[in-house]
């Protein structure tokens, strides 16, 4: 979760009405141990997650070689309540009335952290999943 705490942005997979993929910046929150996402009520993502609450969650990465650690995370979303809601201390859908935005639960069905070690060649995919459990696998790259 660290990762995205970093940056403040987090790249969102929806899928559209038609069944395409739709992908969107949004600015992740923590709140009682929930993973939080806001969305303006009339938004494309915010009705897509209405529609079909599958998505994706991508971590963003500044650069090819930055290093950095990617966090893929994979479930369904769920409206937030008003206290879920109001509990986000930093989120920007406070600053606005509560009718303007969607706040939506992102319930992770499964996870990947990817681990890039760019001195060493070597990239490490730690999984999770509810079916699976936690595993970890090291391989060289390119």
């Amino acid at each position: 979760m660290a990762r995205l705490a970093a940056a403040g942005v987090a790249m969102l997979g929806t899928l559209r009405r038609d069944g395409s993929p739709r992908i969107s910046p949004i600015e992740p929150c923590i709140a009682e141990g929930q993973l939080l996402i806001g969305a303006m009520v009339w938004s494309g993502k915010a009705g897509d997650l209405r529609r079909d609450p599958r998505y994706a969650l991508q971590s963003v990465v500044t650069g090819p070689d930055s290093g950095e650690g990617e966090l893929k995370l994979y479930g369904r979303a769920a409206e937030a309540g008003p206290d879920l809601r109001g509990a986000a201390a930093d989120a920007w859908w406070l600053a606005r009335p509560p009718d303007l935005s969607a706040v939506f639960t992102l319930n992770i069905g499964q996870a990947a952290f990817v681990g890039w070690d760019i001195d060493r060649g070597l990239m490490t995919i730690h999984r999770w999943s509810p079916r699976r459990g936690y595993s970890v696998a090291a391989r060289p790259y390119p």
